[in-house]
């Protein structure tokens, strides 16, 4: 055999080893048959043969030998790895440790079990959840009028609060013993939705009271008797909660606080030498702050006199305050973005609080991050990616309807192929949001804290929530620009920027949380390796860094070979599921998959401890792992449904879409590489073939259009449970009515200007037109009637709002008078 042949038939060994994951023993005969081959087929030099021989023999018995590969090998590594090792806080490491991992584990695997996550069952409401959407949500929609809320209430009218009160929306996650509704995260998750579709601050005034904040921390973590105080008075509104964590100088660094308190003994009631803390905080953007009757508040604590401990800084604890207590200060308020929420700064100096009033007791002083950063895995999973999908399915059927109904040229504007682009990015992402949404909501329900994965859909569905509203509002042209009672996008697009702030800034959870979190938390060895360098016992540490280190070893060769095979392969080898619509996805994901794990690996090796400084890095390989778990959600969800055909060119538009935006971002991290070789030696790994994925083409982005142009079960199905007004004046209804009319308008309009073409009819005019067409038989008397009314829905639906020429001015000292200046709460 030629040296040519042995080195191919080599690698072949090499990668289908490294392909299957074989274990020490597989490798050594593998190996070890291509060797003794060699050397009967006399391939090998006697010199090489010898210096081969001798390597194969040593490496077998060191990887097969655990005994002997610890002593000479995984001892000094681990001792090496405990010098390199980066320091990490107290509150970093909270934060690692923070949730649970999910599917976004099988990801960082290299190898995902599809099946395992068909296997997860698709989320349901109960019928109690839906009968509660169908009466009390519906109702509460039909109460909210989001220009008068927003633009001379400044706040939810007084009977609407009352109506959230009695009807539990304040307490949708207390359970059922504590007074509560007891609803699921999806239930929860499915009313933020609706509302959202109505009225950004209805829904805001839900959700927080629902999300990460008092009711949440208080079941995890109250003392019996906190729970048994507040959580029935959270859940029939007697108390309206807030969270105060976020300060000037903590906003993104929220863990270095410089809120403090200091244990001490007081008098307390009429009580003496009670054991407390005066507490001195500064808090801003602290959404229900201005109207809270309970205030729960993050602060760093102190004890210098030692009267809980040996440690003077207890650490970060959150305590439960009434804002009735002397010396807490709210009620003034902030104004983001037009949004009516109730939102404004607190603050208090010295002020004197219990012990008792610390979450959960005494026996939780200092473990406030731990107990936050756990609850907010959960939290964060559900309302921000709610409200982004309500946001971006009102878009995709009002700007469906939209561009049906409005015409230019005698053509309807959704059928310019300008327009079409904006309405396919619509639908697509639409689409993917809402699935992505669902399936975390079901991991929230199924007892997950998925800590990456909820970075994942806040960053994600609130970034694609803002170029849907962007498409939306360039496709509405003027009728989205001018505000007033009939305008249904101004508000959403002017609040857009709040939802990309609070919860984690985008900025920060793309380039610092989603990888840096990720990389450790889901990476199947890494953590079992730092974990091997704080254990004291010697010998149990080098057993388990033994482990952990050449199960990584294995790990990366194996991904190493995976990504070559399946490139090379265009990935047809990979085994999965799915039918004929989706098979190749499957395929293409496992390839993705198990680049992004030998990327991530081979950029942690080279960076080191210096990758949270590396965000741009970071980012790109963040936004690897989310478009694969978005992806996987959007499978999941064709699944779920029946796989309806109907559905299919939202499937494909947001599948290749997502392909593409994988593919970018590895594109750029390998040309930006730290190492400039190790990028191009990448690049021929991950892309052997070249860049195989491209943009969804113009005649899939047509017939996404069209979905949302056509009235039908897809673009139902698109945007289900948003709220969809009846009433007569209402323009969501009106334009509704005037979609469904124009689709009924266009054959009768079709057989006019077809007499007009053939010469039957020569009016000039439009109006003219018809009537000749009635007058000789072309369309009908009803027919006339149909575009008749079409004529009025039309102007109905196109016209904007106009005010007198001082907008009203003359009139705001008693619309001033008349409005609250805080709510009733």
């Amino acid at each position: 055999m030629t040296t040519t042949g042995l080195i191919l038939v080599a690698l072949a060994t090499v990668l289908v080893l490294g392909y299957f994951r074989a274990p020490a023993l597989g490798w050594t005969a593998g190996i070890g048959l291509l060797l003794f081959a060699a050397t009967m087929l006399d391939g090998i030099a006697p010199g090489l043969r010898t210096a081969l021989w001798s390597l194969f023999v040593l490496g077998a018995l060191l990887f097969n030998l655990p005994a002997l590969r610890r002593s000479l090998i995984s001892a000094p590594v681990l001792n090496r790895f405990r010098k390199i090792l980066p320091q990490v806080s107290q509150t970093e490491q909270e934060a690692l440790d923070a949730g649970t991992v999910w599917w976004d584990g099988q990801i960082f695997s290299g190898s995902p079990d599809w099946n395992k996550l068909l296997s997860f069952p698709k989320p349901r409401l109960s019928s109690e959840e839906q009968a509660f959407l169908d009466g009390p949500v519906e109702e509460l929609c039909r109460m909210l009028d989001d220009w008068k809320i927003t633009h001379e209430l400044y706040d939810l009218p007084p009977e609407v609060w009352q109506f959230m009160k009695e009807k539990g929306f304040l307490g949708m996650i207390i359970p059922k013993e504590h007074g509560g509704l007891g609803f699921s995260a999806l239930a929860h998750s499915e009313v933020v939705m609706k509302l959202t579709s109505r009225s950004g601050t209805g829904a805001v005034s839900v959700m927080v009271p629902n999300s990460l904040g008092p009711a949440e921390l208080l079941l995890h973590y109250g003392t019996d008797a906190q729970k048994k105080h507040y959580l029935p008075r959270l859940a029939k509104g007697l108390e309206i909660p807030c969270f105060a964590l976020t300060g000037p100088e903590a906003g993104s660094d929220a863990a270095s606080i410089p809120d403090f308190g200091i244990v001490c003994r007081g008098e307390f009631e009429g009580r003496k030498d009670v054991l407390g803390m005066r507490v001195t905080w500064e808090k801003r953007y602290i959404t229900l702050g201005p109207v809270a009757t309970v205030l729960g508040l993050a602060f760093r604590l102190y004890d210098p006199d030692h009267l809980l401990g040996d440690n003077e800084d207890v650490g970060i604890t959150v305590g439960l305050i009434p804002t009735s207590t002397p010396g807490v200060v709210i009620g003034r308020r902030h104004l983001p973005l037009n949004s009516a929420f109730q939102n404004g700064p607190t603050s208090g100096k010295d002020v004197f609080i219990p012990l008792d009033w610390v979450m959960g007791g005494r026996e939780r002083v200092g473990q406030g991050w731990r107990m936050l950063m756990n609850s907010l895995a959960a939290g964060r999973s559900i309302s921000l990616p709610a409200n982004g999908t309500g946001m971006a399915k009102l878009c995709s059927r009002a700007t469906g309807a939209y561009g049906r109904v409005r015409t230019q040229f005698r053509t309807p504007i959704g059928r310019f192929e300008g327009i079409e682009e904006a309405l396919a990015r619509i639908g697509g992402n639409t689409y993917m949001m809402d699935a992505a949404r669902v399936m975390t909501a079901g991991a929230v329900d199924l007892g997950e804290k998925p800590a990456v994965a909820s970075a994942i859909v806040k960053y994600h569905l609130t970034e694609r929530a803002r170029q849907v509203i962007n498409d939306a509002m360039d496709v509405h042209g003027g009728k989205g620009i001018c505000m007033g009672p009939r305008n249904y996008l101004a508000r959403a697009y002017q609040q857009t920027p709040i939802a990309i702030t609070v919860e984690g800034a985008n900025i920060l959870t793309r380039s610092m949380i989603i990888f840096g979190q990720g990389a450790i938390r889901c990476h199947p060895y890494v953590l079992k390796e730092i974990a091997a360098t704080r254990e004291v016992d010697g010998t149990r540490a080098v057993a388990d860094f033994d482990d952990a280190f050449f199960g990584h070893i294995n790990f990366v060769v194996s991904n190493a070979a995976r990504a070559l095979l399946l490139g090379v392969t265009g990935a047809r080898l990979a085994a999965v599921p799915g039918g004929p619509h989706t098979r190749r996805y499957y395929q293409q994901l496992s390839r993705l998959s198990a680049a992004f794990a030998l990327v991530a690996d081979v950029s942690m090796l080279v960076v080191g401890g210096a990758l949270k400084r590396k965000e741009k890095l970071s980012a790109r390989l963040g936004d690897i792992l989310s478009q694969i778990y978005l992806c996987s959600a959007t499978l999941k969800r064709f699944e779920d449904d029946g796989r309806p055909d109907a559905d299919l060119p939202l499937l494909h538009w947001s599948m290749q879409d997502a392909l593409v935006r994988i593919q970018a971002a590895m594109d750029g991290l390998l040309q930006n590489f730290p190492i400039r070789v190790l990028g191009l030696l990448l690049r021929l790994v991950v892309f052997p073939t070249g860049k195989p994925f491209v943009a969804p083409g113009d005649r899939l982005g047509h017939q996404v259009s069209d979905l949302l142009l056509t009235p039908g079960d897809a673009r139902n199905r698109l945007t289900h449970g948003i709220y969809l007004p009846k009433a007569e004046g209402e323009i969501l209804a009106d334009l509704e009515r005037a979609f469904i009319g124009a689709v009924e308008c266009e054959a009768v309009e079709a057989r006019v200007r077809a007499a007009v073409k053939r010469g039957e009819i020569g009016a000039a005019g439009w109006e003219e037109q018809v009537k000749e067409a009635l007058a000789k038989g072309v369309i009908s008397s009803r027919d006339r009637e149909i575009l008749e009314r079409q004529k009025q829905l039309r102007r109905a639906v196109i016209m904007v709002d106009d005010f007198p020429a001082d907008f009203g001015r003359s009139q705001q000292p008693a619309a001033i008078a008349a409005a609250p200046t805080r709510n009733a709460a």
